[in-house]
Order: C-alpha cells, then sequence, then structure tokens
C-alpha cells in the first residue's frame, strides 16, 4: 500500500512539472513575439528638414524661416526694405568691419603699389587667431587689401591700420568719421579687424555700409575674387574666398561685394551686395550660429525673391519690423 501511495505521488509530481514546463515557454513566446516599446518608437521616420522648410514655404511665402537673429534685405536701386528681422538689434559684427576698414584705407589714396609689412602689433593677442602671415612679411598695400576682404586675415586688416598716416589711433578715428558721414547711427569701431566684440553695429545700419562699399570698384573686385596665391617671403600661399557661394560658380549668385564675420560673441555673419533678377539687393545677416545657416538663409532669401518674380508679383516685408529677442 506503502508503495503505491509513493508510485502514485511520483506520478502526480512528474505531470505537474509537465504541465510548468509546458507553460514557461508559451510566456517567452508571447514575450518574443511584442517587441519593446522603445524599438517600436524608433521605427518612426521624422520628416527630413529640407521637405519641411520647403512645405512651409509653399503655405507661407514670407514665411522664410531664416535662423540669423538679425536680418535685412533690401532693394537698393529703390531703397525698399524687402524683408526685416531685428533690424535695429546693435550686434558684434566682427570682420565685417574690414569693409569699412578697405573704405578708409582707399579714402586716403595711399599708394596700392607700397610695400608693407607684418609686425609684433598685427599679432592677435585678443582671440589668439592663427595666421599665415608671418611676423616680417612683406606685401603691397592691395595684396593686404584682398587678403582683408577676400580671406579675412585680421594681420592684413591690422597692418593696413598700422601703415596709415597717424598710425591705428588715427585709423580707428578715420572709421567712425566715415562711419557717421554715411549714416550709420548704431555703429562704434574699435579695431580695425573685428576681433574685439567692441565692433558693433545694426543690420539696417550695414545695409547702408554694403551699399557705400559697392561704389569701391576695387572693394567689389577684392572682396570677390574666389582665390589668389601670393608669393610671400618667396613661398606661394593659396587664399580663398571664406564665403563658398562666392567660390562656387554653380551656386548661381551674381555677387558684387561679399564679407563673411566670426568671433563668438558675434556669431556667423554674411553681408552680401548680389544681383537678383537684375536688381542690386542687399542682403545683411547676423548672429547665425550654424555652421552653414548663413548660406542657407542667403539661398532662401534668393528663392523667395526668384519665386516672387515668377509670379509677377513683388517680395513683401509682411513679417514687418520684428523687436530684439
Amino acid at each position: 500500500m506503502k508503495t503505491k501511495l509513493t508510485n502514485l505521488l511520483a506520478i502526480c509530481a512528474a505531470l505537474a512539472l509537465g504541465s510548468l514546463s509546458a507553460t514557461v515557454p508559451a510566456e517567452a513566446a508571447t514575450a518574443a513575439k511584442q517587441p519593446p516599446r522603445a524599438k517600436a518608437k524608433a521605427k518612426v521616420k521624422a520628416r527630413p528638414a529640407k521637405k519641411v522648410e520647403k512645405q512651409a514655404e509653399a503655405q507661407d511665402p514670407d514665411n522664410l524661416l531664416l535662423q540669423s537673429s538679425a536680418v535685412v534685405v533690401q532693394d537698393q536701386s529703390s531703397g525698399d526694405v524687402l524683408f526685416e528681422k531685428n533690424s535695429d538689434a546693435v550686434l558684434p559684427i566682427a570682420s565685417i568691419t574690414k569693409l569699412m576698414t578697405a573704405m578708409v584705407v582707399l579714402d586716403a589714396r595711399l599708394p596700392l603699389n607700397e610695400t608693407l609689412s607684418i609686425g609684433l602689433e598685427d599679432v592677435d593677442t585678443l582671440k589668439g587667431t592663427r595666421s599665415r602671415l608671418k611676423v616680417g612679411a612683406r606685401l603691397s598695400r592691395e595684396d593686404m587689401l584682398l587678403l582683408a576682404l577676400m580671406a579675412s586675415e585680421n594681420r592684413a586688416a591690422s597692418a593696413l591700420a598700422r601703415h596709415y598716416p597717424g598710425g591705428n589711433t588715427a585709423f580707428i578715428e578715420a572709421m567712425n568719421h566715415k562711419a557717421a558721414a554715411i549714416g550709420l547711427k548704431d555703429t562704434r569701431f574699435e579695431d580695425p579687424t573685428g576681433l574685439t566684440a567692441a565692433n558693433v553695429s545694426s543690420a539696417r545700419d550695414l545695409t547702408k555700409m554694403v551699399a557705400a562699399a559697392s561704389h569701391y570698384p576695387l572693394i567689389r573686385e577684392l572682396s570677390t575674387t574666389g582665390e589668389r596665391t601670393l608669393l610671400i617671403d618667396g613661398r606661394p600661399i593659396a587664399y580663398h574666398n571664406t564665403n563658398m557661394l562666392v567660390r562656387s560658380p554653380a551656386s548661381g549668385w551674381e555677387i558684387a561685394v561679399s564679407k563673411t564675420g566670426y568671433i563668438r560673441e558675434a556669431g556667423k555673419c554674411l553681408v552680401m551686395q548680389a544681383w537678383l533678377n537684375n536688381r542690386p539687393v542687399v542682403i545683411v545677416l547676423l548672429d547665425s550660429w550654424g555652421k552653414l545657416t548663413r548660406i542657407g538663409d542667403a539661398n532662401r532669401i534668393k528663392r523667395w525673391i526668384e519665386n516672387a518674380s515668377a509670379a509677377g508679383s513683388r517680395p513683401s516685408a509682411a513679417l514687418g519690423r520684428r523687436p530684439a529677442g
């Protein structure tokens, strides 16, 4: 009897174990068929940014989705402001400064073929920027202007000011006098390079500065030179324009004046006078932080103006003037 009871208990235990082993794999299989929520969410693809931008532009032709903090687009022939955003905000302008530097040099009618030298005073101790112009390098005043405008060479701009009659102090005074003479109310210069954040202006002021610079044939030529190789101390050095729209013929731009700028306090800046639909248009883009956002903004403006012309309408400043911030 005892043996039978033992056998019966063994059979019951075996049946119970069999039932459990059958249940566990079934639950595991069910879990395997249901992937984690995180994986399910990862399958949802974000809409490409370019498609979103184009769709938004199609919905609202005046919503240009510009990333620069301060913008002015002006028809230079009529003076009409086609678009503005934070146009009165006073901001650091970085190497946009060099347009004024070039105008002051040319106004002085100094010999363009005179040889200037790079001195220790021209080395940037404020930001620590590097230069391929070594101390002692000698170039003509015109080549210094070329490097300052095309390649945004800081030592070249500094040397131009230092070789001005009266030196750097007189040069900065001349810069501020010139600014007042052309009607710049928000603009102040404290150095000829733009390395200091104390060089400030507004987008609205800079349209006047770009327009003034466009009257100098040499500034038009040098600021839109794509690349140039100069012989410096017997060694050829190739320099390129800091504005990729100037360098690339495929960009479709017809640019008459160009200058880029960057320091941390100013963000990335770009000013141009360009021909759009056979009219001179001044574009000012200040305080853009993305690597290519100032270029993207310029291209969006170009497309906006060209689309308006194709539709037989005029670009309107529907967004109006926006306050800073």
